[in-house]
């Protein structure tokens, strides 16, 4: 079954290229062409996942991802014609769960697509995990993250990134199989990209981010999360 996709890109002939691509994989697709339309246009339409190009009148993409990131766990595309690994950063700062530098073919763009939407996938079903540990609790089949009696909101990422490092607590993970786990094989290849994210985990779920309890960093290799015994 294809995707509600919502394409924000005003340079009208890309939008429409893209646009036939998407829907040649069988996804519905709308397109707008500033960022004020592409806010409107997803809290209306609760799309599947947001194609989201960076220079836009009225909103910038930075912008409209830092809305739709405060309201929602929608998968996020960026497009842009920036191509610094500072600027890749902010958009995965941001809340993006995947960058696509211009000029770009549409082909790239959709198997960029497919690769989020599998990736970010949520299982209806009963076989997910629930893991605990301490006062936290990873829900797979929910695709929900709690913090005592408090409903955090994370990103499809940071949720991929969560999940596996809390399976296995006490074991540490390099970066690479972070990476690898959140975004997939075919991602850049930063370090500093698994760094971010965990930075926006501690902040969401650590007491005092600056302290963490959970998310444990292990020198020259990676991550683990803490082995803490169940709160309740």
């Amino acid at each position: 079954m294809g995707a509600r996709i919502l394409v924000a890109e005003d340079d009208h002939k890309q939008a429409d290229l893209v646009r036939r691509y998407l829907e040649r994989e069988g996804h519905s697709v709308v397109v707008v062409s500033d960022g004020r339309a592409a806010i409107d246009e997803a809290r209306w339409r609760s799309p599947d996942l947001v194609v989201l190009d960076v220079m836009m009148p009225r909103a910038d993409g930075l912008d409209v991802c830092r809305i739709l990131r405060a309201e929602t766990d929608v998968p996020v595309v960026m497009a842009t014609a920036r191509s610094t690994e500072d600027d890749l950063l902010l958009g995965l700062d941001l809340g993006a769960d995947d960058y696509i530098t211009k000029p770009y073919s549409p082909r790239e763009l959709v198997a960029r697509v497919r690769a989020v939407l599998r990736r970010t996938a949520r299982t209806g079903g009963l076989d997910g995990q629930r893991y605990r540990i301490g006062g936290l609790v990873v829900d797979e089949a929910r695709h929900e993250v709690w913090k005592g009696n408090s409903r955090v909101d994370v990103t499809p990422a940071e949720f991929k990134i969560l999940e596996c490092l809390a399976a296995s607590p006490g074991r540490a993970f390099s970066r690479q199989h972070l990476l690898e786990h959140a975004f997939g094989f075919d991602h850049y290849v930063l370090d500093r990209t698994i760094d971010v994210h965990v930075m926006n985990l501690r902040r969401k779920v650590e007491p005092d981010p600056a302290a963490p309890t959970y998310l444990i960093t292990v020198f020259g290799v990676g991550y683990k999360m803490a082995e803490i015994p169940d709160a309740t």
